[in-house]
């Protein structure tokens, strides 16, 4: 006798979450029960990574420093979820003037020095309340774990 597809779907949504790893850096952990990323095997996806230096917990208010933040903070998520920066295949970054990128390309160039070796990444406007100047997502592949 076959399982119903109920069954099966309640199965299955069963073993995702055992397989699910929410990764959490402190400092930066959300105000709501959000973690920073979420691993399942090899795969890392972030939910929104701000500028916000992790130690004083404050936004700074030019875009060159929450650049850095952004970028340490993006590391530091990856490293968590047992990866480095080697293995972020995708940034999607927002940004409040989008004119404006040459803080966050020094940062990235910073982070991916080689041209031959860098993520895939697009930007999209920021829209958001609040002092934040820029924002980013990221996808990484860990490999040989899973």
């Amino acid at each position: 006798m076959s399982q119903s597809p109920m069954l099966s779907e309640v199965a299955q949504r069963s073993n995702a979450a055992s397989r699910r790893m929410s990764v959490v850096v402190e400092g930066l952990a959300h105000k709501h029960p959000v973690p920073n990323a979420c691993r399942i095997g090899n795969l890392v996806v972030s939910g929104a990574i701000s500028g916000l230096d992790s130690e004083t917990h404050m936004m700074p208010e030019d875009l060159t420093s929450q650049c850095a933040h952004l970028f340490a903070n993006m590391k530091a998520i990856v490293e968590a979820a047992g990866g480095s920066a080697d293995d972020i295949i995708k940034v999607t970054v927002y940004l409040r003037d989008r004119d404006n990128r040459e803080p966050l390309n020094a940062e990235w160039v910073r982070m991916f020095p080689d041209p031959a070796a860098r993520p895939a990444r697009h930007s999209q406007p920021l829209l958001v309340d609040g002092p934040s100047l820029v924002q980013c997502d990221f996808m990484a592949i860990i490999e040989g774990t899973s």
